[in-house]
């Protein structure tokens, strides 16, 4: 059997349009990683279980290792990379910084895409609905506690107008 040919793609990752040529059964995570250079998203499990790979796709998340890269045309995409507005840190990534939401750092880019979406349409979320939204997200290492603190101070911080997080605990 003939390999499938190529499709060209029009992507809009992180504002960018970004075109590329690629087979039509790969993955959205393995056309981030692999023809446009974005592994800051992780490579998981590659069964949508781990949550590893999330970015959002129009603003939800979405696990990009059981997504068709040809599914995201039509769609705007956010990946960890597009986070920081050009050297300032996300309130998220400053949060998940100063309270040890992070330890080894594989599910944080996941964590972090899930959480975004979260505080977008739910400034106060109390801890059940994070902990709700970030189910699909697991972690090794934190035990999970830092990661709800994290999304808590983020979510006050985002939520007080001029007030921001600086590199102490604030």
């Amino acid at each position: 059997m003939s390999q499938p040919k190529n499709i060209h793609l029009l992507l809009t990752v992180n504002g960018e349009s970004m075109q590329v040529s690629v087979n039509p059964g790969k993955t959205l995570l393995e056309v981030l990683r692999e023809d446009l250079g974005s592994t800051g998203t992780k490579h998981g499990c590659e069964l949508g279980e781990c949550g590893a790979c999330a970015v959002l796709r129009d603003g939800e998340p979405v696990l990009s290792c059981t997504l068709l890269a040809i599914e995201c045309e039509d769609a705007r995409i956010e990946t960890i990379e597009g986070m920081a507005d050009k050297d300032r840190l996300h309130p998220l990534q400053l949060a998940f910084a100063n309270h040890g939401g992070l330890q080894c750092g594989y599910c944080t880019p996941g964590m972090l895409m899930t959480a975004r979406a979260l505080l977008e349409k739910n400034r106060r979320p109390s801890r059940a609905q994070i902990r709700e939204a970030l189910s699909g997200n697991l972690c090794r290492c934190t035990g999970y506690q830092q990661i709800i603190e994290s999304v808590e101070q983020a979510a006050a911080i985002m939520d007080t107008p001029g007030d921001e997080l600086t590199g102490n605990d604030a």
